[in-house]
């Protein structure tokens, strides 16, 4: 087939285990879905979920075990970090039931959804759509993928963040306001899941400002750490 301009490389990841890359579709975040992040930042209770979108060539991979370099993004003095799991989709589907969306998961990564907070902020006042603090160049780390059965506990692991060696974010996947089923099945009532889709879950309390220099070190029990240095 013939295109007018040459088409953009389809953005992976890795999977552990495998030579095999697991394509990135679309890449969905959940809001707001620990008590204590929703509390930092104003809100509180348990509301129902809300999502935003990142393109998927805002990922950056790290293809496993090295430090990653990101830019510093233009536009913003206030880039914040937010850990996060990451569910990969392997089986797609509409309308999917709690009860069966262990059978729609490939695997689960660690990411960060980085955040020009200052933008988004901004945006909000004026009740205007903050995509630009969500969704720019670089805006989504991403580790490798761990196959769902390498990962049997991923529902009670730990989840946390450091920043040059100390604690920033740290508590338990076991804490998400809508946990991992009850997510697929909010989310697919409004899309139709698709192979290839990944699910940012969430951020624990904690997020804060990062600078050039800053090494970012963000894990979750059971699967690969990333590692990412702001350049």
């Amino acid at each position: 087939m013939d295109y007018v301009v040459t088409p953009p490389a389809l953005p992976s990841l890795p999977v552990l285990g495998s030579t095999a890359r697991f394509p990135i579709h679309r890449m969905y975040c959940v809001g707001r879905n620990y008590e204590d992040h929703a509390k930092e930042m104003g809100h509180s209770g348990r509301e129902a979920p809300f999502f935003f979108m990142k393109p998927a060539d805002a990922a950056l991979v790290a293809e496993g075990g090295e430090t990653v370099s990101m830019p510093y993004p233009t536009l913003t003095s206030n880039l914040h970090h937010e850990v996060e799991l990451v569910v990969a989709i392997g089986k797609g589907g509409s309308h999917i039931k709690a009860a069966d969306a262990h059978q729609h998961i490939y695997g689960y990564a660690v990411g960060l959804d980085m955040t020009r907070r200052d933008l988004q902020n901004e945006m909000k006042k004026q009740g205007r759509p903050w995509c630009i603090g969500k969704g720019f160049d670089f805006a989504a780390p991403l580790g490798p993928i761990t196959p769902a059965a390498q990962v049997p506990g991923i529902g009670s692991a730990t989840i946390a963040l450091q920043v040059n060696g100390q604690d920033r974010q740290r508590s338990t996947i076991a804490k998400l306001i809508w946990n991992i089923a009850e997510t697929i099945e909010q989310l697919s009532t409004a899309w139709a899941l698709q192979p290839g889709d990944l699910i940012f879950t969430g951020t624990p309390e904690g997020v804060g400002a990062v600078v050039r220099g800053d090494v970012l070190l963000a894990s979750v029990d059971g699967l690969q750490p990333l590692r990412v240095q702001l350049v």
